[in-house]
């Protein structure tokens, strides 16, 4: 009897081992693995063109002591932090509207239509922004026509939001609104029946209390920004250099993988701990 015990033990490790087996597997095979390269890559040394396996600093010290790096690398952090505040801050009363003053139905349609932007290129959709923001496009002749005379918005940091807040908006929006439909109601009503006016009520009871859900979707926006390379690339026309257009210019200069894995490798520890203290921020408790 004791032994049909732990051979059925057995048989249950196993089988929870066999379905758990996909997850260290994509971890390592899809992240871990190619961040091991990433970093062996960067110690490499480009002779005559081709990529020569070494190990020396030169491609460190070539990086992190160059001008044009820093300056790419404050744009890049500035644009993502501008596009992820603004798309918050936009999102926040769609979210508010969705969750508080829409029937069941009407929050799964329109839930609905901010995922299906996602079901497109968002190559495609940026290509039909350069219609809209071109100097013949339709954004310009609607402001001729009303006495507005300006030139083209394409290669503007006005193009470079609009990209932006194009890709990130329908995700946090979608973010902001499932963590204030899972809000608890009764907190409001306490708060309603202690005398808190619709403002107090928002301020101290309904953004604390969807914190987490805020600040993820501003975290999301922000990842998705700063590795934005489509956006500075066809609406800011490579005028703004962020650290994606970097590393395309590096690895055509002279096929300069190795220095290229050197600023992809400080965008990676950027976003880490971005998303490490916006994570701790998050779920602080009050």
């Amino acid at each position: 009897m004791t032994s049909f015990v732990h051979s059925h033990r057995l048989s249950r490790m196993a089988y929870r081992a066999l379905w758990s087996l996909p997850l260290p597997i994509w971890l390592v095979g899809f992240f871990l693995g190619p961040m091991i390269l990433l970093v062996w890559l960067s110690f490499w040394d480009v002779r005559n063109f081709l990529m020569t396996p070494d190990f020396q600093l030169a491609n460190w010290q070539k990086i992190l002591s160059a001008n044009y790096f820093w300056a790419a690398y404050m744009r890049t952090f500035i644009i993502a932090m501008s596009a992820s505040a603004l798309a918050t801050l936009v999102a926040l009363p769609c979210a508010l509207a969705i969750s508080f003053f829409l029937s069941h139905r009407a929050r799964l349609i329109i839930l609905g239509l901010f995922v299906v932007p996602f079901f497109t290129s968002y190559l495609v959709r940026i290509y039909s922004w350069q219609i809209y923001l071109t100097e013949n496009g339709i954004v310009m002749k609607t402001l001729a026509a009303i006495g507005i005379e300006t030139g083209s918005l394409l290669n503007t940091p006005l193009a470079l939001m609009v990209g932006l807040v194009t890709l990130t908006l329908p995700l946090v929006i979608v973010i902001q609104s499932i963590s204030m439909l899972s809000l608890d109601r009764t907190l409001i009503d306490a708060a309603y029946n202690l005398g808190c006016g619709p403002r107090r009520v928002l301020f101290a009871t309904v953004l604390p209390a969807t914190r987490p859900g805020i600040v993820l979707g501003a975290l999301f926006a922000f990842i998705f920004s700063f590795g934005d390379f489509v956006t500075a690339t066809y609406l800011g026309g490579g005028r703004f250099t962020t650290l994606s257009i970097l590393i395309a210019d590096t690895v055509k200069s002279g096929q300069q993988w190795p220095r290229a894995a050197v600023v992809a490798l400080m965008m990676i520890a950027t976003l880490l701990v971005t998303a490490l203290a916006s994570i701790t921020y998050a779920y602080r408790r009050a």
